[in-house]
């Protein structure tokens, strides 16, 4: 028996044919569907990519203990665990970030692993002669912050990777299919083997050869603008356009790869013993609900309700759906029980072989989302997304041995004032390094919402329905009570870990979130603002987490009486914050400040 699976980096569903597309150019996905259950009701659960990574390992959620970070050394890993009990396990990948501080303990639990470089900014050609950049590139804000100087390497870098990709074989997809087709060509007529053939694609930057732009035409205008940023969307509709065709290029360009391995599946006879898994750690809003990208915003499901395809081979059954509500987490118990072996006590993922067979339910909800931001439940039809209690977002803390970042050590400040946590139950009686967060914590006052997904499934507009957010938070604190999490998540995210949450505790934590999220209703009505500027005030107040708020206001008052103003413009409320940041933050609080406020 052997197992083959497709992970796609941040592949959108609602561009998918047999998810609803009707324009995109994708033949190779149809004919997956064709030949495979695909699972309407599959979600993320830990966000973005490391995390879910990890959750494909481990078979459990981290994101209520971690954010951005490698396998622990009490994590079990389904590849390894492969390793250990006589089935060799394979990665064929581009991801670069497996080589950065907070993933650089994933590849090397596979039995062999194969890795192809040049992805968004990998530091993989040296050359140190400034590139050529086409006038139509436009880089990533987010690629200068907190330092133009420093992070403007990766947009360089970026660059002097492209000249490498002269034909679509040396490109780093491309690449890295070959190197999983070599592994099959070589291996399909042995036995108990797992392969993992990971693509970084269709991941942001939407590099191409010409020939994937061409089945585009017209839409596509500007062929280098093909890398969005991490916020409101604020281009010209014609440079959105381009951006969402130059993702639709690179999803073609992903389809032509997909299709390689239909081939050898077919060619080999493949189908008689092989599970086919296609997935992706998470989707990627593309303009939807006013947003590029991920991270930034609430977890909309163009973000976590994410495509899945699965053939089994015992089970034999292809071109049907399933609407059983399913994880990633559920991948490594799956592939387990297809080889007979364990699944360990510790994993909160289930065997999808039933589900596959005759759409067993397999859990009544799930929770999802990033550390530290909102936390998410969804039973299949309501989607509850509950956010902090406080506008410290605190309290939060970090449970690791293994203290990395995304491209970075945690600082000698973070660590100085770190505690030994008792065990948690999945930590196999190790004591963890408990670290305050103390930077940014990524809130964004998104507050408390409700979608009822079956009638709303594209999550524009948010119900009050108290008795239905009642129930969804206990959920959502059944689950959490169920992975272990944190006593201060409950805190942070207003629940109560003693007991069930009731109608008036919903209606306290409104009053209170519109209290912490404002600085005087009479203040704020006294005051003529221009567009938005009241909001970009508020979102100041708490993002430099100033603990004497009627100070800042006293100050704030003060300023527009001396310049006589009738009405808070953009430009005064610019000057008035940049007067009161140092200069080193000064670049990263006026981006997040767009963030918060969503100033367009």
């Amino acid at each position: 028996m052997k197992v083959i699976m497709v992970l796609f980096d941040s592949l959108n569903r609602h561009y998918l044919p047999s998810y609803g597309n009707s324009w995109i150019k994708a033949p190779n996905f149809k004919r997956l569907a064709e030949n495979s259950v695909q699972f309407d009701n599959c979600f993320a659960g830990s966000l973005p990519c490391m995390p879910a990574r990890r959750e494909l390992h481990t078979g459990r959620y981290n994101f209520l203990h971690r954010s951005w970070g490698p396998l622990e050394p009490f994590d079990d890993s389904m590849p390894e665990i492969l390793k250990m009990n006589g089935v060799y396990s394979h990665l064929a990948t581009d991801h670069h970030l497996y080589w950065a501080d907070g993933g650089a303990t994933y590849h090397s639990r596979f039995s062999s692993w194969e890795m192809i470089r040049g992805q968004e900014g990998d530091p993989w050609k040296g050359q140190i002669k400034f590139p050529e950049i086409p006038e139509d590139a436009k880089a990533p804000q987010r690629l200068f912050l907190p330092s133009r100087e420093k992070l403007a390497d990766i947009w360089r870098q970026e660059w002097v990777n492209r000249q490498e990709f002269k034909e679509e074989k040396d490109y780093p997809q491309s690449r890295t299919f070959q190197a999983g087709i070599d592994f099959i060509e070589k291996n399909h007529s042995e036995d108990n083997w797992f392969l993992q053939i990971e693509s970084f694609d269709p991941h942001e930057p939407y590099v191409v050869p010409e020939e994937y732009d061409a089945l585009y035409g017209d839409h596509i205008k500007k062929k280098n603008l093909d890398w969005p940023d991490y916020h409101p969307v604020i281009e010209s509709s014609d440079d959105v356009e381009n951006l969402k065709y130059k993702y639709a290029a690179l999803l073609s360009k992903c389809d032509r790869s997909l299709g390689n391995i239909l081939d050898l599946m077919d060619k080999h006879k493949m189908w008689d013993d092989t599970m086919l898994i296609v997935c992706t750690d998470h989707g990627f809003l593309l303009g939807e609900h006013g947003w590029w990208a991920k991270n930034m915003m609430p977890a909309y499901n163009e973000l976590v309700n994410t495509p899945l395809f699965i053939w089994d081979p015992r089970v034999k059954i292809k071109g049907e759906k399933r609407n059983s509500l399913v994880q990633l987490i559920d991948m490594a118990p799956t592939i387990l029980e297809f080889f007979g072996l364990d699944i360990p006590k510790d994993m909160q993922g289930h065997p999808l072989r039933d589900t596959i067979a005759n759409d067993k339910k397999i859990r009544e909800a799930c929770i999802f989302g990033w550390h530290g931001n909102q936390i998410n439940c969804t039973d299949g039809k309501y989607v509850y997304m509950r956010g902090e209690a406080k506008n410290t977002n605190s309290p939060l803390y970090e449970y690791t041995l293994m203290p990395t970042h995304i491209k970075s050590r945690f600082s000698i400040e973070e660590m100085k004032d770190f505690e030994l946590a008792e065990p948690f139950t999945f930590t196999k009686g190790l004591k963890t390094m408990k670290v305050e967060v103390k930077n940014f914590n990524q809130h964004y006052r998104f507050g408390t919402m409700l979608y009822d997904t079956e009638k709303d499934p594209y999550q524009e507009k948010p119900i009050e329905d108290i008795k239905q957010e009642v129930r969804m938070a206990n959920l959502m604190r059944k689950l959490m009570k169920e992975s272990d999490a944190p006593l201060e998540q409950y805190e942070r995210i207003g629940l109560s870990y003693d007991k069930e949450v009731t109608e008036q505790d919903i209606l306290d934590y409104k009053a209170n979130f519109e209290k912490e999220y404002s600085v005087g209703k009479d203040f704020e009505e006294s005051i003529t603002w221009e567009g938005n500027t009241k909001n970009e005030f508020i979102a100041f107040v708490n993002l430099v987490k100033i603990n004497d708020k009627d100070k800042l206001v006293e100050e704030f008052k003060k300023e527009i009486e001396k310049e006589n103003l009738g009405k808070v413009t953009e430009e005064f409320l610019e000057n008035f914050v940049k007067e009161r940041v140092d200069e080193e933050r000064k670049p990263m609080i006026m981006y997040f400040l767009n963030l918060l406020s969503r100033r367009k």
